[in-house]
């Protein structure tokens, strides 16, 4: 029998062990973000623990202006007051790059191959920028997302963070509501809310899937 590891419980257990060692000033998170309304509740949750960068990082996004527009809203969640003390690091944008990564994957099915590579690319980005800002801890606002598999998401965190020793934080952010918070605060802040994952493939897919409809 397969046990199922609790990773929301281990993030609550970390946050605790991080509060009691760092007493008198916070440790500084990478946190690799995939869209505004994703970080909206995760960014939330986590500045008291920490002092966080907000890393936009997200090559597998179709079209440019696709990209770009999800990249906006990022900007302006972190225009209001509630976010003031959040930094944003950039990342360019080299689609070409992802789709060479991808190829001969293009037809694996969403959860696949496809989007373990996805995965992979983006937080390989984040833990290189953590380590070259000499940032203390690196993790992803990916598991607040119904559709994304935490364990798979940690699993690769995990094997980067020892890769280039350093500290990979555990999560699963849709746990205890997390997913519904981050659409009522998407509301609150009035965010544009994408309605697929990001790249050509899950676009196709779901525009095929409107088309059934």
């Amino acid at each position: 029998m397969v046990v199922k590891v609790n990773y929301h419980r281990i993030l609550k257990d970390t946050l605790e062990e991080i509060k009691k060692k760092f007493v008198s000033k916070k440790p500084n998170l990478l946190l690799h973000s995939c869209c505004g309304p994703c970080s909206s509740y995760v960014i939330g949750y986590l500045m008291e623990f920490f002092n966080i960068y907000i890393f936009y990082c997200n090559p597998n996004i179709y079209p440019e202006k696709e990209y770009f527009k999800r990249k906006e809203e990022q900007l302006k969640l972190l225009s209001y007051t509630d976010f003031k003390d959040i930094k944003f690091v950039d990342c360019e944008y080299d689609h070409l790059s992802f789709l060479e990564k991808v190829r001969g994957y293009e037809q694996s099915l969403e959860g696949g191959k496809r989007c373990d590579i996805c995965f992979k690319v983006r937080l390989q980005e984040a833990v290189k920028t953590a380590k070259r800002l000499n940032i203390d801890y690196f993790s992803t606002t990916l598991t607040v997302s119904p559709h994304k598999n935490a364990e798979k998401i940690n699993t690769i965190g995990k094997a980067l963070g020892n890769k280039y020793f350093c500290n990979y934080l555990v999560s699963d952010f849709k746990k205890k509501d997390g997913y519904k918070k981050s659409i009522e605060l998407s509301k609150k802040y009035n965010l544009y809310r994408q309605n697929y994952c990001g790249c050509e493939f899950s676009f196709k897919k779901d525009y095929i899937l409107y088309k059934k409809n």
